[in-house]
């Protein structure tokens, strides 16, 4: 597909649409944004990695309204484990990672745009007490202990990593509304940059009383973070991670990164659960809405907005 750059209006044209100067966009941090692989998660590390994201996204502030959101899995994990005996369930220890993480985003992107304005949310997000994840817990939370003994002995469910190890899993319901949503909405309006739905946001039910309760779960950030981008009619939706897009054959010689594609090309592949698939079904629901989704690695952002690497995923239709 062929991009271009309008000197006039400094505009993006993608085919038939957009991303101007003033277009909403919604980041998605994960992996190496908060916590890379084998380092240790301690607040030190932590800060600097979301130091060098803010070094990154700061640039944009002033082209465009943007929603930032991230992940928790290893930090939710962790205080899980360490105030296990306190009995807090995850929906409030999500909450504690959600304005912990949060803070230290805001307070890194304030120091790098100064004059930007800056809100930091506590997102609750509705989902199905009932649904059938809570029979199969799959959502991979917190450090990996080499002795499956100690998660078991907290009641928790565990399952055997890859790499070596065993780490808990959890119940990973699909986000069925954002509460709040209108909150967000002011804040874009009134040109304030927001950090928001932090781990997914926070897991609760809605009952016939329109009482809301949290829920002992986890959801997923990035199918959160495109049904924000859709509810708020972002015009694109940007996932950061560790790798460098979608890649095609993944695991195999014959792995190669898709550059461009659509929903209708992405349903005759499949993709790694827990991994890859969720965001390639939040890019799917946002370009089924006839707007656009990145995924791409965290130092590629610039070159991603540019249309020169990571992978887009555009409307059906759409010329590639």
């Amino acid at each position: 597909m062929t991009v271009i750059k309008d000197a006039s209006s400094e505009s993006w044209h993608l085919g038939d649409m957009t991303l101007a100067h003033g277009s909403t966009l919604v980041i998605a941090l994960g992996g190496n944004a908060l916590l890379n692989a084998g380092e240790p998660a301690t607040g030190t590390s932590q800060r600097a990695n979301i130091a060098k994201v803010a070094a990154i996204i700061a640039p944009l502030l002033s082209r465009y309204r943007i929603v930032i959101t991230h992940g928790n899995g290893p930090q939710v994990g962790l205080l899980a484990a360490q105030t296990a005996d306190a009995d807090w369930p995850l929906d409030v220890l999500g909450a504690e990672s959600e304005g912990m993480i949060g803070y230290v985003i805001e307070q890194e992107l304030a120091n790098r745009a100064p004059t930007q304005i800056f809100a930091t949310l506590l997102s609750q997000v509705i989902v199905d007490p009932k649904d059938p994840a809570f029979q199969h817990p799959t959502k991979p939370i917190g450090l990996i202990h080499q002795d499956r003994s100690r998660l078991t002995s907290l009641g928790w469910d565990a399952v055997e990593v890859a790499s070596g190890g065993w780490r808990r899993v959890v119940a990973s319901p699909p986000p069925l509304k954002i509460v709040g949503l209108e909150t967000i909405r002011v804040l874009l309006a009134a040109k304030v940059t927001v950090i928001c739905l932090g781990g997914g946001g926070i897991p609760v039910s809605l009952d016939g009383d329109g009482r809301l309760a949290g829920v002992e779960a986890v959801i997923d950030k990035d199918l959160a973070s495109s049904l924000l981008a859709r509810a708020l009619d972002a015009d694109a939706l940007i996932m950061l991670t560790n790798v460098v897009g979608i890649m095609e054959h993944f695991g195999t010689p014959k792995a190669s990164l898709i550059r461009r594609t659509t929903p209708e090309l992405l349903s005759e592949q499949s993709f790694q659960a827990g991994t890859m698939a969720p965001k390639v079904a939040a890019a799917v629901a946002m370009a089924g809405k006839g707007k656009l989704a990145m995924i791409g690695g965290l130092g590629d952002l610039q070159a991603l907005l540019d249309g020169t690497k990571g992978t887009w995923v555009l409307p059906d239709g759409s010329p590639l």
